[in-house]
């Protein structure tokens, strides 16, 4: 009886595992490069992109953790006001407002996590990039960086 009840869990535990699998491949494969150009460096992160309207609106919430180099990049279809919040964002945040021409709009430095206050743009952005609190700051990157990506949509 215990055979059968061992190959029963082994058999449910095992398609379990090839999913959790497949998402993190997945988890990976929906990354792309994003270089941040700053006082003569460049610095590569592989970001997740948000393109729905429900991707934007789930962003990094719940999140814990990023992983090293890692954020999420928010695409816009046209320019407009960037406004952000971080209900349900538990880490906080570096957000890179970036124009459509890849320079920086503003950067809102370690964002508070939960608030319910706006972190706004200066003026019309065409993406915004969140990556860990603090990155900027770490590695002296400011408003005269300018940021590119390949969406490959």
């Amino acid at each position: 009886m215990r055979a059968i009840f061992t190959a029963l869990a082994l058999s449910l535990a095992l398609p379990m595992a090839a999913c959790s699998s497949d998402a993190s491949e997945e988890a990976s494969a929906a990354t792309i490069p994003v270089t941040i150009a700053a006082a003569g460096k460049a610095y590569v992160f592989n970001v997740e992109v948000a393109r729905t309207d429900e991707e934007q609106d789930r962003g990094l919430m719940f999140r814990t953790s990023l992983p090293e180099g890692g954020g999420m990049i928010f695409p816009f279809k046209k320019p407009r006001i960037g406004s952000f919040w971080m209900k349900n964002t538990l880490i906080p945040l570096d957000m890179f407002f970036i124009r459509a021409d890849g320079s920086i709009d503003r950067i809102a430095e370690n964002t508070i996590p939960e608030s319910l206050e706006p972190v706004v743009s200066g003026g019309e952005v065409s993406a915004v990039l969140e990556l860990a609190g603090g990155t900027a700051a770490k590695l002296g990157i400011d408003e005269t960086a300018k940021i590119t990506w390949k969406d490959g949509k």
